[in-house]
This record gives structure tokens, C-alpha cells and sequence, in this order.
């Protein structure tokens, strides 16, 4: 017997992510990173699933996330390493770290939490000239038959659900 798995919220993505959906997909400008374009496109916060701006960082939802409630803060210059940034850079980018926590903790009440960056693309970065730090949240059972025998992840939230807990957790400076 065949098993099937719906996820009826996913085709809005997938249509705006190949050009065929009521939205249109972000353009990446020459010369930009996506996450740069994603930042500047001038679509709402809702749209891009941004959750925080700052004066050099910003934190947005993974849109292919591991878990719900996966965030990823990063720098508003595109850096491929940590140490390409400024100072102020590398103080805000860790201070939105912080507040991602706090936020993912208020939302989902997880019982752990992932943090990490894959900075390089032997190291396993898919964007590699923009370094960015994932954050998300763990459960105990989340690493369950679903993932380790069907190679299969089961998101029980869609991304604008996320968007809207999140955000509303995210602390106010």
C-alpha cells in the first residue's frame, strides 16, 4: 500500500517560486545575493517572511526549513565569513542570534535548540557568498521514523503560520 502525505499549503509556494503563481518570484539583480533581493525587494515583511530588521542584520524564515520555526539571521552586506565582517556587523548579527532564541523559545516552547553555520560550500553552505546563522527549534521525537527510514520530514505548520507566531514573539528593543 502506497502511503500518501499531503501538504495542500505548499503549492502557493511552489507556483510563486516557479513564476506561475498569483505572486511574482524575487528577482535577483545582478551583482546581489538572493538574501540580498529577497531584502530589497520592497515586498512586505509578510511576503518575504522577514521577522527582524536591523541597522546590519536581519532574520527571515528558511523557506525549506528543517523543523517549523526554522530561522536564519544573517548580515544585510552579503560576507561569505565571519570575519569579513565589521565589528558592528558581528555584535548585531549574535545580538539577532539572541533575540531569535528568545523568539523561538516564546513560540514553540522547545525542549532544545540548533545553532549553526555552514560557512564555505565544503562545509555544506548552499549560499556560500552570504553567510548566515541557522537557528531552530528541538524536540525530542523529531528525529522519528518519518526522517530516518522514509527520508521524510513532516512540517506540521506552513511558513505563514511560522511568520505570524514568530514575529509576534520577537522581542521589541
Amino acid at each position: 500500500m502506497v502511503e500518501h502525505l499531503w501538504a495542500g499549503w505548499r503549492m502557493p509556494y511552489i507556483r510563486a517560486g516557479s513564476g506561475e503563481g498569483d505572486e511574482p518570484s524575487i528577482v535577483i539583480p545582478e551583482g546581489m545575493t538572493l538574501f540580498e533581493a529577497i531584502l530589497h525587494s520592497g515586498r512586505p515583511d509578510a511576503e518575504t517572511y522577514i521577522l527582524w530588521r536591523g541597522d546590519h542584520s536581519f532574520a527571515l524564515l528558511n523557506a525549506y526549513p528543517y523543523t517549523s520555526g526554522h530561522v536564519m539571521v544573517l548580515p544585510q552586506r552579503a560576507v561569505p565569513l565571519l570575519g569579513d565582517l565589521t565589528s558592528e556587523e558581528y555584535m548585531e548579527l549574535w545580538e539577532g542570534v539572541r533575540l531569535a532564541t528568545v523568539a523561538i523559545t516564546a513560540a514553540y516552547e522547545p525542549q532544545g535548540m540548533n545553532i549553526g553555520a555552514n560557512l564555505g560550500r565544503g562545509a555544506g553552505a548552499g549560499f556560500p557568498d552570504h553567510l548566515h546563522v541557522h537557528v531552530l527549534p528541538r524536540w525530542e521525537g523529531d528525529t522519528n521514523f518519518m526522517t530516518s527510514v522514509a527520508n521524510t520530514r513532516v512540517l506540521p505548520e506552513a511558513l505563514a503560520d511560522s511568520w505570524l507566531r514568530i514575529r509576534g514573539a520577537w522581542p521589541v528593543a
